[in-house]
């Protein structure tokens, strides 16, 4: 299929059965599936990277160790619901959130960490 836009994207993988997601690197965050789970699209994927951080087991996608655990994955799909995937993403990873939860973490630094004001001559 080849690359696709940012304006594509959507409807690509609202009607995706699933992501794939077969990593065997250390990915710092892994932003495709964070897209998958805003479509509603479950993800399967290896434990690399921050996958089992992003990952729900069993919520909004499966976390496989092989090809094998993964191609029996596809035929355990309709355990998910893609609202509640969309629910997950929604709790955890819209910009709100996101942007509300360095606000809190900024806040805490700044009350603990008052530096003392001295008169420089």
């Amino acid at each position: 299929m080849g690359e696709i836009d940012d304006a594509e994207k959507p409807a690509f993988l609202s009607g995706a059965k699933a992501m794939l997601l077969p990593i065997d690197w250390p990915e710092p965050f892994g932003l495709v599936m964070i897209e998958a789970m805003a479509c509603g699209t479950p993800t399967i994927a290896f434990p690399a990277g921050s996958v089992p951080e992003v990952i729900d087991h069993g919520v909004t996608g499966f976390i496989v160790y092989d090809e094998t655990q993964a191609v029996a994955a596809l035929n355990r799909l309709d355990v998910f619901s893609a609202d509640r995937i969309r629910q997950v993403f929604e709790t955890r990873f819209t910009a709100r959130r996101m942007a509300e939860d360095y606000l809190s973490i900024y806040r805490r630094i700044a009350l603990r960490a008052r530096p003392a004001l001295r008169i420089v001559t």
